[in-house]
């Protein structure tokens, strides 16, 4: 393990962030586990030796310290997973109050800047140099569901953050990818099960894939040599309504 490398998965208490945490560790990662909810991270890390560091990615304070502790504990960055994510509630956009549009974008946009920016500046100094950046992007980079304006222009503006890191990062050995996920089988995913509202106002149920494709396709993802680069990818449930959404 001492040549391992290591990973920081952010949003790794539950759903698609503890999936890809413990996809990571099996995979010989050395990994950092960062959420606002302290027993929810340790649950993830329960039996695994995974590092556990309560953040808030809103925080400039609390992603500094996050970053500190990574490199306090193990001298290195190699993979930053972007994964912390909310949204807001699915009404209609007028609806929508400041603070709650405010509180998505904290996370979903904001906390991706933070995160990258911290890890970009251990993967400059590191020797060796670089490492990788893995953005959530999500489908909803490219196509917006009803009534979910502050979670579509967050996830639009993932895609332009990583288009920036990878031009940014790129004399600096420091490589960026997006993974974007269609009906991933979490909690989060558990109302398209029951039926949710489509473009077209009818309500449908539907299909989800199993979480584990999302998880493996980080580490494939991870795994990759910095000359190489997965620039945008996107893992969906075969049968869902996204192609044509609209």
């Amino acid at each position: 393990m001492d040549n391992a490398k290591v990973a920081l998965v952010t949003g790794a208490g539950s759903g698609i962030g503890r999936a890809a945490s413990l996809a990571l560790c099996a995979a010989g990662y050395r990994v950092v586990l960062a959420g606002r909810r302290a027993a929810q991270l340790e649950q993830t890390a329960s039996g695994t030796g995974m590092l556990v560091v309560p953040t808030d990615v809103g925080q400039p304070e609390s992603v500094r310290a996050l970053f500190a502790k990574t490199k306090e504990t193990f001298g290195r960055l190699d993979v930053l997973f972007n994964n912390a994510g909310i949204g807001a509630p699915g009404v209609p956009m007028e609806e929508i109050t400041y603070d709650q549009w405010n509180a998505v974008v904290q996370v979903n946009l904001t906390g991706a800047f933070l995160c990258a920016q911290e890890a970009i500046r251990m993967m400059k100094a590191q020797q060796p140099r670089g490492g990788r950046i893995i953005n959530n992007g999500s489908i909803s980079a490219y196509s917006p569901r009803p009534n979910s304006a502050p979670y579509t222009a967050t996830k639009h503006a993932i895609t332009g953050l990583t288009k920036s890191i990878s031009l940014d990062g790129r004399n600096f050995d420091i490589a960026c990818s997006q993974i974007d996920i269609g009906n991933a089988a979490t909690e989060l995913t558990e109302r398209m099960a029951a039926g949710i509202i489509q473009a077209n106002g009818t309500t449908v149920v539907e299909p989800r894939m199993d979480l584990k494709h999302v998880a493996d396709a980080v580490v494939f993802m991870a795994n990759l040599p910095l000359d190489a680069n997965v620039q945008f990818m996107t893992v969906m449930a075969t049968k869902m309504p996204f192609v044509g959404r609209g």
